[in-house]
């Protein structure tokens, strides 16, 4: 997905539209995530009405506001306006996180033909690879709602692996993978704590007589054996 794009120019739908034209800021805004292509214009009413439906859809997903931790996914408007204050007039109705062409860029009308993009709106959905996971998301997002980026995550396997590792800190969802990471660290804190003690000598007592001690406590435990 990153080659498709190296070399170009994406502008952020912000305020400020600031804009990504460095192969490093690229390579940071899109590897390894989702990409969502979306062809429309403000001048088509079906585009129109499915605006307001999209938004929310990425806005759930991404805004950790409503979520924990944003989904690997990027929103990229690829205008079909046929001029550009059509063009920044319906950009009003999009995210503000989601990137776009600038009206002028040549590119746009490429990716069009590049996806054969013939009827509006069009959501293209594309993996990491570039390869298209879904040739037009449109309809399955106004049908199943943020349900349907899960049939994503399972249609592109490395995103699924890379959301799951940046999950790993949410201990709400991962604690009973976590668990046993905590119990082997517990142990070897424990260990290290044996091993402080029998380099002391206490009064009257053996380096040698203490270790037989711990090891006694420890055969000796009436917690029903080593399972507890």
């Amino acid at each position: 997905m990153v080659d498709l794009f190296l070399g170009k120019v994406l502008v952020k739908n912000n305020k400020d539209r600031d804009e990504l034209d460095t192969e490093r800021e690229i390579v940071l805004r899109l590897q390894n995530r989702i990409l969502m292509l979306f062809f429309g214009s403000g001048e088509c009413e079906k585009c129109q009405e499915f605006a307001p439906t999209l938004k929310d859809f990425y806005k759930k997903l991404t805004d950790e506001f409503y979520v924990e931790r944003s989904a690997q996914l990027v929103l990229l408007y690829v205008s079909l306006d046929s001029s550009e204050d059509q063009q920044e007039k319906f950009l009003k109705e999009l995210p503000k996180r989601c990137l776009f062409l600038a009206y002028e860029d040549p590119y746009r009308q490429e990716l069009s033909e590049m996806f054969e993009v013939q009827d509006l709106p069009r959501v293209v959905v594309l993996r990491p690879d570039c390869s298209v996971l879904t040739p037009n998301a449109a309809e399955e997002i106004c049908k199943l709602g943020q349900d349907c980026y899960r049939n994503w995550q399972e249609g592109a396997e490395l995103i699924d692996r890379n959301f799951m590792m940046n999950e790993e800190f949410d201990e709400g969802k991962m604690r009973s993978m976590t668990d046993p990471i905590r119990r082997v660290k517990y142990k070897v804190e424990e260990q290290k704590k044996k091993k402080k003690k029998k380099k002391k000598k206490k009064d009257g007592v053996s380096v040698e007589e203490e270790e037989e001690d711990e090891d006694g406590d420890e055969d000796g435990n009436d917690g029903g054996g080593g399972w507890g």
